[in-house]
């Protein structure tokens, strides 16, 4: 049995710091080794232990966690989990904090709400399993975790692809832990003519729409959070709404988005396997797929798909990702054409296109 992943929830609010302690200590593999109700508390519990992982609120008396945050990763680097509130400046703050070194963010628990708890039980245990191996190098033991939906719960497999090919390409990408700074540089080296991209980049409710705000203000391509019914242009992002998933979908020469709320897929809403599955049926040899950084195994099953479709798969290589999980999967399954640094395939995305 391997060492249990030691967690410290840092939280000025005691019944969040009781409700995360309550979900993350459900899980065999994590162990809450304390919780403080602020940075000072916090630096003085690490004195004696130093976490595995720290859980940390963005707004706190007497130190906020930016600033704690970048007090971390100058002095003793340690994963960070930001957990926060959906409000508006407060989502802003959690997607800065990215740039500063934490791994995710989780939102904040409903107090009171055992659908959101329920439904985030699991979700909250990976994104705390998955900032653990981004910085350490031990391997934590996979315990067997309840049993997974594929795409079928959203979207039935196509029984065959018979999608003619087109000079209007897609490109449909999948990211997760690590995502967020990797699309920043993915989506930045991008021409503002690119073809149209589609986005899953597992993140929560709310978080996606600032987060597609910052990337429009930065890149050549537009970035814009997908409404359901968006047309899929070259020179422009869609990403997919946090918890909805979204799929491709096509009529005539035009490729439009659509967005619905289905049981999580491979405990994911959205899941990377719905948006390539949709690619490989609507799609299929107009398409280019790109997996990035992400733990577990979402978006293996469907960039398989959609390489039987007739799809050109790009994965993003073991040196860059933050966790080598998604694209390792996709590997092993054999969905995967070319293997890629991070830096390179924006390049090899534009090459495949005008193929």
């Amino acid at each position: 049995m391997g060492e249990k992943i030691k967690v410290l929830i840092v939280d000025d609010s005691a019944v969040i710091r009781q409700t995360l302690t309550e979900v993350l200590s459900s899980d065999p593999d994590i162990i809450v080794m304390g919780a403080a109700s602020d940075p000072y508390i916090a630096a003085k519990r690490m004195r004696d232990e130093i976490p595995d992982v720290i859980t940390l609120d963005v707004e706190m008396p007497r130190m906020d966690g930016i600033t704690f945050l970048q007090k971390i990763m100058s002095q003793h680097p340690i994963p960070v989990v930001i957990c926060s509130s959906l409000a508006g400046e407060r989502s802003e703050t959690a997607l800065k904090a990215l740039e500063y070194g934490a791994v995710e963010i989780i939102e904040k628990p409903k107090v009171g709400s055992k659908q959101f708890l329920q439904e985030s039980k699991v979700r909250l245990c990976d994104i705390v399993k998955a900032a653990a191996m981004a910085k350490v190098t031990r391997i934590s033991v996979q315990r067997p975790v309840q049993p997974k939906l594929t795409a079928d719960a959203v979207i039935e497999k196509p029984k065959s692809y018979a999608m003619v090919k087109t000079t209007e390409k897609v490109v449909a990408v999948g990211a997760s832990t690590g995502g967020t700074e990797a699309l920043r540089i993915f989506l930045e080296a991008l021409p503002h003519d690119a073809p149209g991209i589609v986005i899953v980049q597992h993140m929560p409710e709310h978080f996606t729409r600032k987060f597609a705000e910052r990337l429009d203000a930065i890149c050549q391509v537009s970035v814009k959070e997908a409404q359901d019914n968006d047309t899929v242009l070259p020179g422009q992002a869609l990403i997919a709404p946090g918890n909805q998933h979204m799929l491709l979908k096509r009529s005539g020469a035009r490729y439009y988005v659509e967005i619905k709320f289905a049981p999580l897929v491979s405990r994911h809403r959205p899941s990377v396997d719905v948006l390539f599955r949709s690619t490989a049926r609507y799609a299929g040899k107009n398409a280019v797929g790109v997996i990035m950084t992400g733990m577990g195994d979402d978006g293996a099953r469907g960039m398989l798909e959609m390489k039987e479709a007739g799809a050109y798969n790009i994965a993003q290589d073991e040196a860059t990702s933050i966790v080598f999980g998604m694209p390792k999967e996709a590997i092993k399954r054999g969905g995967v054409d070319t293997i890629l640094p991070l830096e390179k395939i924006s390049r090899g995305v534009l090459q495949a296109c005008n193929q």
